[in-house]
């Protein structure tokens, strides 16, 4: 079973910049899709961005586009989530999760869960 810690979340200001870690022990993830959500008090989980095991591309939620980039360093075992040009709708606690599914956004593909790390924009 994989275990995952999200790390590096906090408060910053709109426009500025945070990255998001999330370290997976148990096995190996080099053969899971390694994907990012969030969710904000009183709305449902929403697919950030996903990176697919193998040769697959990233791909990202269309609120993110542009703004944000998914990495992933096998070798770690770890996913990294660069955050640019933040907005106050960012907010949200961030959670990274695994898969067996190549491409999907849908959170019930994922699994399992990190418990989560709290990013705050403030306007």
């Amino acid at each position: 079973q994989v275990q995952l810690v999200e790390s590096g979340g906090g408060l910053v200001q709109a426009g500025g910049s945070l990255r998001l870690s999330c370290v997976a022990s148990g096995r190996s993830v080099s053969s899971y899709t390694m994907g990012w959500f969030r969710q904000a008090p009183g709305k449902e989980r929403e697919f950030v961005t996903a990176s697919p095991w193998g040769i697959g591309t990233t791909y990202y939620g269309d609120s993110v586009k542009g703004r944000f980039t998914i990495s992933r360093d096998n070798a770690k075992n770890t996913v990294y989530l660069q955050m640019n040009s933040l907005k106050p709708e960012d907010t949200a606690v961030y959670y990274c999760a695994v898969s067996r599914v190549i491409r999907s956004k849908a959170p019930a593909d994922f699994g399992p869960w990190g418990q989560g790390t709290q990013v705050t924009v403030s306007s």
